[in-house]
């Protein structure tokens, strides 16, 4: 949208502080602020090579949510998808993993402030790309859309977005857009991306940059969470009808809902994903898995972290115990090799949850680091105090990269973010909150997936366990939590809050000494 119209909102002066998780020293330096040589002094005469600009912002962007931190906690961390238990000494970190699953973050916490200056940062700069003179009309509508998707999880996971004008330096006192006036801003962002970007059909070509589709995909999850980025409490039913509409013409454009599930993952042709950043897979494969798994391009083994709750792995259909192929359970959950199968396949890590014995490529069973048999257990007794296999692992990247002749991990830069499958539930939940029947449906994607029984009825509880099988380590699972009121629930190791307050994080504390028109959200 035009920026005049929003009277020049300016955005507060990020923060690139270098003080360990335990520092309270918020002086503020003169590093702190990220503003381009030449703003505030009238002197902004655009960027360079808008082209080049807009190709660093997508690696940029990609980056932010290649890591295991910051966005990626925020998201998934936070919800009852993932723990990570500290075993030993490992994965103690001061205590921030914790502080995540138990909802006790606060406003120094690193990877609320990390994520906080990141998404800001890309807002200015797509700010940049867009009022260059010289930036054709399909840059702009690129650069409107990383704008909107940036500003979208700004919106999401802190309420208030700041904001300013390229020209504006940091001799002016910032302002900042509400959420609502953020939501309008990015709507109007995004149905600009439509008009101006390529309408494309799937294909690994098309959807690693924004298409029509994409900008659609945003502007449908918009309009669901509506009513909470309004604060109005309710579903309308206009926006609930914005969302079936944009599916429909996501579907139109030739993407579906794709049999079997985790090619899709792969770095090949689907029908499923609509939009793909440019991320590094490794943290989402390596993360999880144990210190004496690996692959051929990595002897090294995982990282022994990220695990599920066994409250998590029971919303899937199969034998409560164990994951082993042919233990009844539905694709989705993945497998975990047996001896022969792992022979067979060549293949040592599995899918999905891994849980009970692991073995290597060629059916031998793998040891833990004390020469034990490496089981990894359901049951997680304590946030502290570990010991090295307690938890379920999580894996949807496969380190053997069909793709690869030589079948060694290539650390694809493809991390798929916005997935037709999502999309179909989100038509599926508008049609539910407008009062239709949501059922045939839901039952349509899950006919998709093998070894999984129609269910009998659609409501709030059943899908958002569906979206939870479907769309797990996705990215969307506290963002799911929140609009289903299930945010501040109990489950394993995490007491009930009861606090709606930590449905937001708290504004970094730095970016509140920096910009006194920011004002910390409630409870914090």
């Amino acid at each position: 949208m035009k920026l005049e119209t929003y009277k020049k909102f300016v955005f507060a002066s990020l923060f690139i502080i270098g003080f360990t998780l335990s520092c309270t020293d918020l002086e503020i330096e003169g590093t702190d602020s990220i503003i381009s040589e030449g703003s505030g002094d009238g002197g902004f005469t655009g960027v360079a090579n808008p082209e080049s600009a807009l190709n660093d912002l997508y690696n940029k962007v990609g980056g932010d949510f290649a890591t295991q931190e910051n966005m990626y906690a925020l998201s998934e961390v936070t919800s009852d998808e993932l723990l990570i238990p500290t075993r030993g000494t490992d994965w103690g970190d001061n205590g921030v993993w914790r502080q995540l699953h138990t909802h006790t973050w606060t406003p120094d916490h690193q990877f609320v402030k990390n994520a906080w200056n990141n998404l800001n940062q890309n807002i200015f700069r797509a700010s940049e790309i867009i009022e260059t003179t010289s930036s054709s009309t399909g840059v702009v509508a690129q650069a409107k859309f990383l704008r909107a998707f940036n500003m979208f999880f700004v919106m999401d996971l802190y309420g208030s977005v700041p904001f300013r004008e390229v020209d504006e330096g940091p001799e002016v006192n910032p302002t900042v857009l509400s959420r609502s006036e953020a939501f309008s801003f990015i709507e109007s962002d995004l149905n600009d991306a439509v008009s101006g970007l390529s309408s494309v059909a799937p294909g690994v070509a098309n959807v690693g940059t924004a298409s029509a589709e994409a900008a659609k995909f945003l502007l449908a999850k918009m309009y669901l969470n509506a009513h909470i980025y309004k604060g109005t409490g309710t579903a309308e039913t206009a926006d609930m009808q914005k969302v079936i509409d944009l599916v429909d013409e996501i579907n139109a454009s030739g993407f579906d809902i794709q049999e079997g599930y985790f090619q899709i993952f792969e770095p090949t042709d689907d029908s499923e994903t609509i939009l793909f950043l440019r991320s590094d897979i490794g943290a989402r494969i390596w993360n999880s898995m144990h210190y004496n798994q690996n692959s051929p391009d990595n002897t090294g083994g995982g990282w022994n972290g990220f695990s599920t709750l066994a409250e998590f792995y029971d919303l899937f259909e199969g034998d409560p115990d164990s994951n082993y192929v042919g233990d009844g359970q539905e694709e989705r959950r993945g497998f975990v090799p047996d001896a022969a199968t792992a022979n067979n396949l060549n293949l040592g890590i599995g899918y999905g949850f891994l849980i009970g014995l692991q073995y290597n490529e060629d059916g031998t069973p793998l040891e833990n680091r004390q020469g034990q048999p490496l089981v990894l257990k359901k049951e997680i007794p304590s946030l502290v105090g570990n010991g090295e296999t307690e938890g379920i692992r999580v894996i949807k990247y496969h380190p053997y990269d069909p793709t690869e002749d030589d079948n060694v991990n290539s650390f694809r830069q493809h991390q798929i973010l916005f997935r037709y499958s999502d999309a179909h539930l989100m038509k599926a939940e508008a049609m539910m909150r407008m009062g239709d029947d949501a059922t045939a449906l839901v039952n349509e994607l899950r006919a998709k997936r093998t070894d999984t029984d129609p269910l009998p009825s659609v409501t709030e509880e059943t899908l958002l366990d569906e979206r939870a099988r479907e769309l797990y380590i996705e990215f969307w699972r506290r963002n799911d939590l929140v609009r289903f009121g299930q945010f501040t629930a109990p489950w394993g190791l995490k007491e009930v809050s009861g606090d709606p307050n930590v449905n937001l994080f708290p504004i970094p504390a730095t970016a509140l000494l920096s910009n006194p028109n920011l004002v910390q959200n409630p409870g914090y």
